[in-house]
């Protein structure tokens, strides 16, 4: 990886030359971040806008608060690798996750195994009778970030995402779900079995864990022909 500007003066501020490599490795961890959890937040926040007023004017940057902390509000679904959003109803609308979370899938068979008296030397282990397939468990993990690293409660923390989120995970029924990996394997919708919400480091960031069962329509109904 190429040697940049900003690696130097980061290089130098933290003690030498040698440092570079330790501010390119950390460039590449957040860049591979950035990909699929976190939004791109800077290694150090020195993005300062600099510009020149007119011709008998000085240098002058734009030095604000906000500008100086802002992140970026929600990363574009088309920046999303696997955006993820769910919906009350299969029309209803949608609410993308503001963030790519992590997408754990597992599922399995449940098989009835019947042990055989007196078995055979050819006649090795169990009888499998019947089986039938387990639900898929979905665990999703991510984060939620407000729009400035620093200052009061209500400007930092991203109050308005968790309060929809949560709206989601108290509902009472069955939630549509989308996703590229979980249209793939049929699962259309989820119901929520737990969820938690454990201290995240920042005055702006949330981190959420949710735990998901897959759900289908059965018509338990069979109607016969007489």
């Amino acid at each position: 990886m190429p040697i940049e500007d900003k690696d130097i003066l980061f290089a130098s501020l933290l003690g030498g030359y040698r440092s570079v490599g330790a501010v390119q490795r950390s460039r590449l961890v957040q860049n591979e971040l950035a990909k699929r959890v976190l939004p791109p937040i800077p290694f150090l926040p020195l993005k300062n806008k600099v510009f020149i007023e007119d011709s008998e004017s000085l240098y002058a940057q734009d030095f604000t608060f906000d500008n100086f902390w802002r992140q970026q509000d929600v990363i574009p679904e088309s920046q999303q690798f696997f955006p993820l959003s769910f919906s009350f109803t299969e029309s209803g609308q949608k609410w993308m996750f503001p963030y790519e979370p992590m997408i754990n899938i597992s599922s399995g068979n449940n098989i009835v195994k019947r042990n055989v008296a007196k078995q055979g030397d050819k006649l090795i282990g169990t009888i499998k009778e019947r089986w039938s397939r387990k639900d898929f468990e979905i665990s999703v993990t991510g984060v939620l970030i407000g729009s400035l690293l620093k200052g009061s409660v209500e400007d930092c923390f991203p109050k308005a995402q968790l309060e929809k989120l949560f709206e989601f995970l108290i509902y009472s029924k069955e939630i549509y779900i989308y996703s590229h990996p979980l249209e793939i394997l049929g699962i259309t919708k989820v119901v929520v079995e737990d969820y938690s919400f454990p201290f995240t480091k920042g005055e702006n960031v949330q981190a959420y864990d949710l735990k998901l069962t897959s759900d289908y329509s059965y018509n338990l109904l069979i109607q016969e022909d007489f």
